[in-house]
């Protein structure tokens, strides 16, 4: 299926490992020059020589979301090189077990942090590119969040910064001055997703017949998802062939969750 993305030009934050990786890959297959940004200066480098292997052009960005200022140079660089962007891809994020169990004990800055990390920089890309995607009359932005966003399993603070990302983007697909001009606004809500170095492996190792009954009481398919079959949804998404879908949040959690 040509999905009408050859020769687009594609932005995904926190895209050098995990399901920003897989995306910005999946993209890049498809024929996107990617750029991507991220705090890690090392991670930035292995990702960007992984991905100018599949022939398309590459930028990269040191950048701490946290950060206004690194948000708006990023941007900024890229339509410098650039000139536009047809894709921004929200997918930075994280916080989903800062503080603790205690909501009385976790601080401010925990809330604070973990809502602008997630919901806050996806406002303030998502805010930077318009202006681009709006003159060349097509734009597809679609921001990572989480079915922790769609039902109250998590932590608050956590739930909060995801559910208000999928807030974002439907409140943007409905401005009808926005979508006609091409552009569409989406979230993919991942389930649980077997990210190497976040945990998972080190559970799996210390009590592997714990860690399989675990995954065949909680997870219908007896699995978590991989960071591509996340990213197999978003490239749909992002595609000329999706052109229909706009305001949507679908969730990629092989049943998981348990909301309909």
């Amino acid at each position: 299926m040509d999905l009408g993305l050859q020769g687009k030009y594609a932005l995904v934050t926190g895209g050098s490992h995990g399901i920003g990786l897989a995306i910005a890959s999946s993209l890049a297959e498809e024929g996107c020059h990617i750029a991507i940004c991220s705090r890690s200066r090392e991670r930035l480098f292995k990702a960007e020589n992984f991905l100018k292997r599949k022939g398309v052009e590459v930028l990269s960005f040191v950048a701490d979301v946290l950060n206004t200022s690194d948000i708006e140079k990023t941007v900024s660089g890229i339509l410098k090189k650039w000139g536009t962007l047809h894709i921004l891809v929200n997918n930075v994020g994280g916080g989903g077990r800062w503080g603790n169990e205690s909501v009385e004990e976790t601080s401010d800055k925990v809330w604070s942090d973990v809502y602008n990390k997630n919901a806050g920089a996806a406002l303030q890309f998502t805010r930077l590119i318009l202006p681009a995607m709006r003159r060349q009359k097509w734009g597809r932005i679609v921001t990572i969040s989480s079915i922790c966003g769609l039902e109250a399993t998590g932590r608050p603070w956590y739930v909060v910064a995801k559910s208000a990302e999928i807030s974002l983007m439907k409140s943007l697909a409905v401005r009808s001055e926005l979508v006609r001009d091409g552009i569409t606004f989406n979230s993919i809500a991942p389930g649980t997703v077997m990210i190497p170095n976040t945990g998972w492996e080190e559970k799996m190792e210390e009590d592997p017949k714990g860690h399989r009954a675990m995954l065949d009481k909680q997870f219908p398919l007896g699995r978590m998802g991989t960071p591509e079959e996340i990213a197999n949804a978003v490239v749909f998404v992002c595609s000329q062939k999706a052109s229909f879908i706009n305001g949507s949040c679908i969730a990629v959690d092989g049943g998981e969750r348990k909301g309909f």
